[in-house]
């Protein structure tokens, strides 16, 4: 039996969608990602909340771990107890905010950043972008040798995003990350269970 240790996680952008969103993510969350991570944050407070609550129970249905994106109060409220947080917002949070929550995830894109997020008390960070992606055209990626020097100065586990494939997955778990995350690779694919099938023969590869 193989055990896959390295975590899939979607990361949703309603915005790459070419279809119904919520329909979109009944198909990915079906597929079985190890975790969704809600950013919807350029919605409005109350229209994430209530998006946020079509797919919980979706998530919770199909036991797929789900948290939520900036909207820390709308996670609290919601009772949800995984929240991701750009690293400004984790700064700023007091010691009582952050005691609600089971685990704080947030994003880095220096050693340094990373050093702070596991002193304020992030569970894991997400480190990049470690390839050039659509979604930050024009920026050249920070490479894996970014990724190791990342996963080195920490304790945490560190998972890493930007322009991964199925192509590329195994180097990217090679170079030490402890999950990869996939946005528009989800966002935009017709078959997720394919893609999840395809990253598992990658993680199988570096094993």
């Amino acid at each position: 039996m193989i055990i896959f240790m390295s975590e899939i996680i979607c990361i949703t952008n309603r915005a790459l969608c070419d279809e119904h969103f919520t329909e979109k993510m009944k198909t990915v969350i079906s597929a079985h990602p190890d975790r969704i991570i809600l950013r919807e944050k350029d919605m409005s407070e109350s229209g994430y909340k209530e998006l946020a609550g079509k797919l919980a129970a979706f998530c919770l249905e199909h036991n797929v771990r789900y948290t939520l994106h900036t909207f820390y109060r709308t996670a609290r409220e919601m009772n949800i107890k995984s929240i991701h947080l750009p690293l400004h917002i984790l700064r700023s949070m007091t010691d009582e905010d952050k005691s609600f929550f089971e685990e704080i995830g947030t994003s880095c894109h220096s050693t340094e950043d990373a050093l702070q997020a596991q002193e304020l008390g992030a569970a894991y960070i997400i480190a990049g972008h470690i390839f050039e992606t659509d979604c930050k055209a024009g920026l050249p990626g920070r490479g894996l040798e970014f990724l190791r020097k990342v996963k080195n100065s920490v304790s945490i586990p560190v998972y890493a995003v930007g322009g991964i494939s199925a192509e590329n997955a195994a180097e990217v778990i090679s170079a030490g990350a402890d999950g990869i995350c996939i946005m528009s690779g989800f966002m935009k694919c017709i078959e997720p269970s394919r893609l999840i099938s395809e990253l598992r023969e990658a993680e199988q590869k570096n094993g």
